[in-house]
């Protein structure tokens, strides 16, 4: 069976970056402002506050697991009323030891191990649109061993140790989408897939995107009338069907122009378009540029 998630992951091909220890003790703040890559952390002990904008401020407690796809603006902070100090990301340098915000001696009120990684997809902002802004997990014992493992694995310098960091961030990924899944998750693929009748249609244009799909055949995959599907997939997925189509077709077209030498007809062909001429204009409206010279210089990319 396809499993869409797993497809969406594969694309983004993640890559593990850098991780730390994080503490804080008495009154504390820091706002970081917008990083544009996937950041997570997990709460060892104690409590503290995140809140990441355009979103209501939470409360993380020991055994929680945070992860944001795209890591907007957020401040981090104890519970006390505080002007916090800003940080950019991009500019400051990575630090080498634990960070300890707040009170810099005795013990910490709340310890945390965080970081980041990227994505090297050439298409990553168009399929981090469809996860969740933030994903919170409470009770994750499962991300928290996966992030500590992540953690001795950054900070060791063994064989083999970008392999390895790959498939932990890859398990980290799916372990925390999956736990994200149901009804309350937000608009998006998640909560498409948690809906049994809308999941059907998912997995069909993920597994077979070079069929001629139309609103009323995805319909019937689904066991729905027309306009119940549309309105129900609308609603669920935050997209209207055809424009979820496309936007999976264009993220699999980018896989395959970037890395391999396919020809623009076959390339077409894999996605459901009719002629590479077809193929060309619709890359060409969607992407802003034409397929050939998106190879050209994608097949340059690291």
């Amino acid at each position: 069976m396809t499993d869409p998630l797993s497809q969406v992951i594969e694309l983004l091909r993640p890559r593990a970056v850098f991780s730390k220890g994080i503490s804080g003790a008495g009154r504390w703040g820091v706002r970081y402002s917008a990083f544009d890559q996937p950041g997570f952390c997990a709460v060892i002990e104690g409590r503290c506050r995140l809140a990441v904008d355009g979103e209501e401020p939470i409360s993380l407690e020991a055994g929680d697991f945070v992860l944001l796809p795209a890591t907007p603006a957020f401040t981090m902070s104890s519970f006390d009323t505080v002007s916090p100090r800003s940080i950019d990301p991009k500019v400051a340098p990575a630090p080498t030891e634990e960070v300890r915000h707040g009170r810099p001696d005795g013990p910490p009120d709340v310890r945390l191990l965080g970081g980041y990684f990227v994505f090297d997809s050439p298409d990553a902002a168009l399929l981090v649109s469809l996860l969740p802004v933030i994903v919170h997990v409470r009770d994750a014992q499962r991300l928290s061993v996966l992030v500590r493992l992540v953690g001795e694995e950054a900070a060791a310098q063994q064989a083999g140790r970008n392999l390895v960091l790959t498939r932990l961030v890859e398990v980290l990924l799916v372990e925390a989408l999956r736990a994200t899944q149901g009804k309350k998750a937000p608009p998006g693929l998640l909560r498409g897939l948690a809906d049994a009748r809308i999941a059907i249609a998912i997995r069909r244009m993920h597994g077979d995107p070079e069929q001629a799909w139309t609103v009323e055949k995805l319909a019937e995959e689904a066991g729905m009338s027309r306009s119940a599907f549309f309105d129900r997939f609308t609603r669920t997925v935050g997209l209207r069907p055809m424009e979820y189509l496309l936007t999976w077709r264009m993220a699999v077209a980018k896989d395959l122009l970037r890395g391999t030498d396919m020809a623009l007809d076959e390339v077409a062909r894999r996605i459901g378009y009719g002629s590479a001429s077809t193929f060309s204009t619709a890359f060409s409206r969607h992407v802003g540029q034409p397929p050939g010279r998106y190879a050209r210089v994608g097949s340059f990319a690291p």
